[in-house]
């Protein structure tokens, strides 16, 4: 068995230590382990990294963190290639939620999206994937719209 040194903000540590005492894990250590595997599983089983996909990235962090929200728009920035649109939402004075909609490549963008979401201040994140050819036609659902229906293409 290894061992290894973390450091986590107090706000993860206290819903670490309600989701050990709510697993009924003895310590720490045994929560951790479970919340490893249980990331692990969610690998998928074929190697598809390479095939075009959509992403929502969501997180929240706190907005008061030294220069982290002109860091986070500067990646996006920086990554144009990638980035199509974001919404952004003020939950409260120190926190902010960003939605963020991606397009490109499966291991880009699941490489910027773990670039995002383990920035310092980041307090939670998470990246739904779509493969690109899931709608199957280029509009997704099988019709044309106006510029007036809201949809962006």
């Amino acid at each position: 068995m290894q061992r290894i040194t973390m450091t986590i903000d107090d706000e993860l540590m206290e819903a670490l230590d309600c989701y050990m005492k709510a697993g009924g894990h003895k310590n720490r250590s045994e929560a951790v382990r479970d919340l490893v595997r249980a990331g692990l599983l969610k690998q998928p089983e074929i190697d598809d990294s390479a095939r075009q996909c959509m992403a929502a990235l969501v997180y929240a962090y706190d907005h008061e963190t030294r220069k982290l929200s002109k860091r986070l728009t500067d990646e996006h920035h920086s990554h144009t290639d990638l980035s199509i649109a974001t919404l952004h939402y003020h939950i409260d004075e120190a926190s902010c939620l960003e939605v963020s909609l991606l397009r490109g490549v499966k291991s880009d963008v699941e490489h910027f999206a773990q670039h995002l979401i383990g920035q310092r201040g980041v307090r939670y994140g998470q990246l739904v994937v779509v493969p690109a050819d899931a709608g199957g036609g280029t509009q997704g659902h099988g019709h044309t719209h106006s510029l007036e229906d809201g949809h962006e293409h």
